[in-house]
């Protein structure tokens, strides 16, 4: 337990049961030994992996806080299971009545005139406990599995453990094939889906393209039928202006001929 003027804190050492792909959640327990409202936050060297809650906060006087620490799920084992992650716990006496609202970081800053306590928490990965190992009713010689008795009639516990830890082994290993199958087989869902995705959007661009290029097309032969019906129209009030000059000419050269058949 680190005692300080302000706050009691435990424990001094933020112990994970590590275990790879499980979310873990360790547990301080704070507590106030003034007369006066004090006020607290907690940082990390890795914001990422972990997640305090509450992060800040205010104890009323004599009172006690309860802050969970929880270290999203790993994918790998640390080197040694050695862990250098830190955390730094700050508190300082804040205004009466003051709630987690009020409390702002310039309260924790050190160049001003507050007195800031501090203390450092460790990180440390400790073994996950082991589950207990069943208990088979007897062996086909009717002994006990956790124990057999040798010739000369003592107990020979060694090969019980022996046979207990090989078949926790074996159900380990059964299990992870079972989860790196699983996870085989979603990935080629995934892929799938997405391949499929790809496929129905080619195909819908390409029917977008087409409804476009139908459409102008049919936009041009509408335009050529107006067209066409407007000439007709036109055909229809007149005779067309192309066929009234060869008309004319025809009915000038008999002129000229007539004018000329005369005077000879």
């Amino acid at each position: 337990m680190s005692t300080g003027e302000l706050l009691s804190i435990e424990p001094q050492e933020l112990q994970f049961p590590f275990e790879l792909r499980k979310q873990i959640s360790c547990s301080l327990n704070l507590s106030n030994k003034t007369d006066n409202y004090v006020a607290f936050k907690v940082k990390t060297t890795n914001p990422k992996k972990y997640c305090v809650r509450p992060n800040t906060g205010v104890l009323l006087p004599r009172s006690t806080c309860n802050v969970i620490v929880i270290m999203q799920a790993q994918k790998e084992a640390p080197p040694d299971m050695q862990c250098k992650d830190k955390f730094l716990l700050q508190s300082v006496v804040a205004s009466p009545g003051a709630k987690a609202k009020d409390i702002t970081s310039e309260m924790f800053n050190k160049e001003s005139e507050h007195h800031v306590e501090e203390c450092k928490l460790r990180v440390i990965y400790v073994a996950a406990p082991r589950p207990p190992s069943p208990v088979r009713e007897g062996s086909e010689e009717g002994l006990s599995p956790r124990a057999s008795v040798s010739d000369n009639g003592s107990l020979n516990a060694a090969e019980s453990v022996s046979g207990t830890r090989l078949e926790q082994h074996k159900h380990q290993d059964n299990s992870d094939d079972v989860t790196s199958l699983s996870r085989s087989v979603i990935r080629t869902f995934s892929s799938g889906i997405e391949i499929l995705w790809a496929s129905a959007k080619s195909l819908i661009f390409k029917l977008t393209e087409e409804k476009n290029s139908a459409i102008q097309q049919n936009n041009r032969l509408q335009q050529e039928l107006d067209l066409l019906r407007r000439e007709a129209k036109r055909g229809n009030g007149g005779i067309p202006f192309m066929y009234v000059i060869p008309v004319g000419l025809v009915g000038l050269v008999g002129i000229i001929l007539g004018y000329i058949l005369k005077t000879t």
